[in-house]
């Protein structure tokens, strides 16, 4: 989720994240962000503290006072150290000053999610498949590279951050399709064919009825 109220700041950190294969839900006050964290799962929110109405700052103690574990990057044009201590100490995992190059943003998102799935390694993996999230190529077993669609990188990463957990099809889909956006018939099934037929059939299991899942770690 990007929380930005700055119009044009905004709809271009969102395009650049769509472009980046991420399902972008972007709200522009902070009662809002809270509310749709109230409602909804994010893996990952990107905050402004020059909010209208409820300061970031406010945001974030209010998530944190939640015991809500999401990660939390910080966007501002705020570069001072006190507001930079205010941020990191209340409970953000980086914080990212204003202008920024968008894939320092992106970099920055791929660190903290490694952080949070306790890995250290650039690589996504179970033992049977890699993903690289910087370049969106996936590989089985040491076999080559295979570059993969946005949609198909989107999903695969999503079952690859939970290995062992079992994703229904609607926590598919928020994953790769932002607020919206149309959700296409049967798109899960259709991703985790083309996944299939690059990467090998064992790749991603169905559990009948329920979802999908890739196997954990050996």
């Amino acid at each position: 989720m990007l929380v930005e109220d700055d119009f044009m700041i905004g709809k271009a950190i969102q395009e650049a994240l769509q472009d980046a294969s991420y399902a972008a839900d972007w709200v522009k006050d902070g009662q809002a962000a809270l509310s749709a964290l109230g409602c909804q799962h994010y893996d990952l929110v990107l905050l402004d503290l020059g909010l209208p109405g409820k300061d970031g700052l406010d945001v974030l103690h209010s998530i944190r006072g939640q015991d809500n574990p999401v990660p939390l990057l910080i966007i501002t044009a705020r570069d001072g150290l006190d507001d930079r201590l205010r941020g990191l100490d209340g409970g953000a995992d980086d914080y990212v000053p204003k202008p920024f190059e968008m894939a320092e943003l992106l970099a920055r998102m791929r660190a903290v999610f490694r952080r949070k799935g306790g890995a250290a390694a650039p690589m996504l993996g179970n033992g049977v498949v890699a993903l690289d999230p910087a370049t969106r190529e996936a590989s089985v077993a040491g076999g080559a590279p295979v570059q993969l669609s946005g949609r198909e990188f989107a999903l695969l990463q999503a079952l690859l951050v939970r290995p062992g957990a079992i994703l229904s099809r609607s926590d598919l889909e928020d994953r790769i399709y932002g607020w919206g956006q149309e959700v296409e018939s049967n798109a899960v099934e259709f991703l985790i064919h083309a996944l299939r037929r690059k990467l090998g059939s064992e790749v991603i299991k169905n559990v009948r009825g329920v979802g999908w899942m890739v196997s954990k770690s050996a």
